[in-house]
């Protein structure tokens, strides 16, 4: 008798477990937008769901974020994955190149503007932990 009335419990119970286990397995790789060139932080680094982000938004080259420029030309098809933004964007204001943070913020939030989609302001992005 005692066996019946523990049954639903450990159905309920075993419920509860699989769809825990299914929501640790689901979980997308989070990205740490960070560049070791960055130096005297005022903000936390941007973490964002790199796929999710690119395919809500409807994006498919790389290059459209991680863009490639040859003699002030951006290189159609090429891309610059695996680079630290830094490589290029190391200048200081008003040197051509723009400055590490300005490249950031006209990337990410000129493109959220653009779009009228995805946030703008400083916390938005940039969340304390």
């Amino acid at each position: 008798m005692k066996k019946f009335k523990i049954l639903p419990y450990a159905a309920l119970f075993s419920v509860f477990l699989l769809a825990g286990t299914m929501a640790a397995f689901a979980q997308e790789n989070i990205e740490i937008v960070h560049d070791a060139a960055f130096e005297n932080q005022t903000r936390p680094p941007v973490a964002f769901a790199h796929d999710a982000h690119n395919e809500k938004a409807g994006i498919d080259d790389c290059g459209e974020c991680h863009h490639a420029y040859a003699d002030g030309e951006k290189q159609m098809g090429d891309d610059s994955v695996g680079m630290e933004c830094s490589q290029c964007h190391y200048g200081k204001p008003g040197q051509g190149v723009a400055d590490l943070i300005r490249a950031y913020h006209l990337q990410c939030a000129g493109c959220h503007g653009e779009r009228k989609a995805g946030p703008v302001l400083c916390g938005e992005c940039h969340r304390r932990r």
